[in-house]
């Protein structure tokens, strides 16, 4: 998993994004302004930077061209703006960030266009920036949906037992207590259901999503209603 550092003067926005990206199993830092952000590079080396544009003091385009001048634009930089528009995204394209993010940023833009940046390399230092701008999928979610997520809660017959008694993998056969309202029957095998999934899928939310049919908003909502676990299978394939 990766170092992610998130720079947004919005404190909402940090924290909205260091939840999703925890989630995932990276390790977020964050940042508030151009200060921070400095401090942050130099100490921890991010493998990658979400950076606002429209910040106090020094903006996030200003930061980006500091960067690449000198040298330290080693890591993929992915701009984010409520306010941009085609020029602003060229600019930032131009002075090497490689993706824009329009806001109120989707879910499925947000983690696809993390997923690339972490699989490109950065812009070599002194090399001439202008890496295009990664192509996002069709979206579907506003940054206010986002808000919707999960909550942890084991299932008391999956993980009662010591870790070191744990069974190796998920378990597709369960009983469930039929003599109870059709509400919470059907709660009790759905979270079983997502539990049993993200076992099997190691804890990868992508993986979940497209195992169980459901979009991302919608299964981190239902997640949460629930009461699911969602770093279930992370320890098994020695994640966070």
């Amino acid at each position: 998993m990766a170092i992610i550092l998130v720079v947004d003067d919005e404190l909402g926005i940090r924290a909205l994004l260091a939840e999703i990206l925890g989630d995932e199993g990276h390790t977020v830092e964050l940042a508030e302004d151009a200060a921070q952000a400095r401090e942050v590079r130099e100490r921890l080396k991010p493998d990658l930077v979400l950076l606002d544009i429209w910040m106090p003091d020094v903006d996030g385009i200003t930061l980006l061209k500091e960067w690449g001048a000198t040298g330290r634009l080693t890591m993929p930089v992915i701009m984010m703006s409520g306010h941009g528009t085609i020029d602003t995204a060229v600019e930032a394209t131009k002075y090497g960030a490689m993706a824009f993010l329009e806001k109120p940023i989707t879910l499925q833009k947000l983690l696809r266009a993390v997923e690339q940046g972490l699989s490109r390399q950065a812009p070599r230092a002194g090399a001439a920036p202008g890496a295009p701008a990664l192509p996002m999928p069709p979206g579907s979610v506003t940054g206010a949906e986002m808000l919707a997520g999960t909550a942890p809660e084991l299932h008391p017959g999956m993980l009662a037992e010591p870790a070191s008694m744990l069974s190796p993998g998920p378990q597709p056969l369960q009983s469930f207590d039929l003599d109870r309202p059709l509400r919470e029957a059907r709660d009790q095998f759905e979270k079983s259901y997502f539990e049993f999934h993200l076992a099997r899928e190691g804890g990868s939310m992508t993986r979940v999503a497209e195992k169980t049919g459901l979009e991302r908003t919608h299964l981190y909502r239902k997640l949460r209603q629930l009461g699911v676990d969602m770093t279930l299978g992370r320890n098994r394939r020695g994640g966070l």
